[in-house]
């Protein structure tokens, strides 16, 4: 079967024409006509009519979640063990010049060298400064300088007692403003949502507070995790650390651009469609969206039920490990966190990948920038010079994928904002309002006949991972873009920007199955380049070490915008 993933016609809008464009399609009589031209653009119709006769396998029933099965075996070490060696090697990148890590601060603060005090009140001044000029990077949506500084000495005196609570202690780690921070308003990055400030903290960020984290506040977001840029019409658009006028790529914007810009080693973002990947390598950091279910999701706002994830972004392959490692695992709040296996840890410095079998399915990986097939064509170089086995592999029916993730994620979201779309609709950003009213468009039977092929097109992937141990892939189809002029401040719709930005990610919230992006390059502009590995669920502890060889040969630059918490 052939590659079928084809490009995607669609008119790009912005400013007057994109509030003209909504408009029509939310009030007006040409709304059936647009909304069938967008939707068989986006390969919906497509979807719609392949039938049971042309797929006998659509006799299966609806996939609502991933499937859950019995775990393989796979490398672990104990979390004692594991933090011990994060400790013990905090410096993992080639190069004169690397991020400054968890572990590197850890060391700092017992060796007397610097307090959480003194790196929480550079942060702060940091987090001031990048607020400054005609391209400010906008990170956080809401800080408040008194909690941080009141955590800060918290930990400070625990250090002076000798008595640190755990391997984040003093840690400064934002949180997307898409999950619960006791005390501050969770919205969504809206101006609807995040009325009252929330009780408590959401399960991932209690168990990093529970660590010692000084936890910074919430970060920017693209509405509702609606998109893929970091262009919010709220509270101004996220700007890459790299190039603050490129975009940081969505949704997880401010997370990745915290981690980017200095501010913090670890952050919590969440992924519904790559929105923890693509920022991740847009900021030259490093994204784990781990298995579904992985992470408790109590406390993270419900958008996206079946495909949704929260998990870690690092500086470094070791510090979204170790956030990954403290996040991870069965939750009494969370039924779907109940029913997976203990996760395992890897050993990072097992660069030894004999025996790995990495599959590249051709058409697709090199269906990118030509910079990005590049440096992604040396990085599962340094993966086979370490061992691994390169297997040309075929994935058939890519298209149907990006049209049931389609169907599945925005039926979803227009699911979890009913109430606010009838009544607050206005109040939205105009992107967000244009792909509600596409959602508005999609029926029931839509969305389940998307489980259905769902349920189909999983098969593919089983079967391509049981020839395989890993899939690899650029993690976006190019570097970060700048923000077009017209699209400030009010966004912008490109699908077709947008699809080829989310070429690679959407398979992995479909299926549920792990992946994690790691820096593996830049292109002529001095951008980062990311490089995706997928595995099978619960093997999280693989890809990690694998990324852990991309990282020790990928020469690191430091971001345009960074602040060094060490001094």
């Amino acid at each position: 079967m052939s590659y079928d993933l084809v490009p995607i016609s669609a008119p790009r809008t912005a400013g007057v024409s994109l509030r003209v464009l909504v408009s029509l399609l939310e009030w007006s009589s040409p709304r059936s006509l647009l909304v069938k031209t967008l939707l068989q653009s986006a390969g919906v119709s497509e979807l719609r009519s392949a039938s049971a006769g042309a797929h006998s396998a659509l006799f299966m029933p609806p996939l609502m979640a991933p499937v859950r099965r019995a775990p393989s075996a796979s490398e672990s070490l104990s979390p004692a063990a594991f933090f011990e060696g994060l400790e013990a090697s905090p410096a993992a990148t080639s190069g004169e010049w690397s991020f400054a890590s968890a572990a590197a601060l850890v060391q700092a603060y017992r060796a007397g060298e610097t307090t959480p005090t003194a790196v929480a009140e550079r942060v702060l001044a940091a987090v001031a400064e990048s607020e400054q000029g005609a391209e400010p990077l906008r990170v956080f949506i809401s800080q408040q300088a008194q909690d941080v500084l009141d955590q800060a000495a918290a930990s400070t005196d625990r250090y002076t007692r000798g008595e640190p609570i755990g391997p984040l202690d003093g840690v400064p780690v934002a949180v997307k403003d898409e999950m619960d921070q006791a005390g501050y308003p969770t919205t969504l990055g809206t101006v609807i949502h995040g009325g009252e400030p929330a009780t408590a903290d959401a399960s991932c960020v209690a168990s990093l507070r529970a660590a010692g984290a000084v936890l910074l506040g919430k970060t920017n977001m693209h509405e509702i995790g609606m998109g893929v840029t970091g262009l919010n019409p709220h509270y101004g658009a996220c700007r890459n650390p790299y190039d603050p006028r490129c975009v940081t790529g969505g949704s997880s914007s401010g997370p990745a651009a915290a981690v980017a810009a200095g501010l913090c080693p670890v952050s919590v973002g969440a992924d519904g469609g790559g929105s923890i990947r693509i920022p991740a390598a847009m900021c030259g950091v490093v994204g784990l969206k781990a298995t579904f279910g992985r992470v408790s999701e109590h406390g993270v706002a419900p958008v996206c039920w079946s495909v949704a994830h929260a998990g870690p972004i690092g500086a470094t392959v070791a510090d979204c490990a170790l956030g990954y490692a403290l996040m991870a695992g069965a939750d009494p709040h969370d039924t779907i966190s109940q029913t997976q296996p203990a996760p395992t840890l890897p050993d990072l410095s097992d660069g030894d990948l004999s025996g790995v079998r990495v599959g590249i399915y051709g058409p697709w990986f090199d269906d990118a920038d030509p910079e990005v097939v590049a440096a992604n064509r040396v990085a599962v170089g340094w993966l086979e010079a370490a061992g691994a086995e390169l297997v040309d592999i075929t994935i058939p029916e890519l298209a149907p994928i990006r049209a049931a993730h389609l169907i599945s994620i925005v039926g979803e979201m227009a699911a979890a904002q009913i109430a606010e779309l009838s009544e607050k609709r206005s109040l939205y950003g105009l992107d967000t309002r244009l792909n509600m009213a596409l959602a508005g468009a999609l029926t029931a039977q839509d969305f389940v006949h998307a489980q259905r092929h769902r349920s189909r097109l999983g098969e593919y992937w089983k079967a391509a991972l049981a020839e395989v141990d890993v899939i690899a892939t650029p993690s976006a189809g190019c570097a970060a873009p700048e923000y077009p002029a017209d699209a400030l401040p009010h966004g912008e719709s490109n699908l077709p920007l947008t699809l080829t930005i989310m070429r690679y990610a959407q398979a992995a919230n479909l299926f549920g199955l792990p992946g994690i992006s790691v820096p593996c390059g830049y292109d002529g502009r001095g951008l980062p380049i990311g490089l995706q590995l997928m595995g099978r669920a619960w093997e999280e502890a693989l890809l990690l070490r694998m990324a852990a060889v991309v990282e020790r040969q990928a020469h690191q630059r430091k971001p345009k915008a960074w602040w060094d918490l060490l001094g």
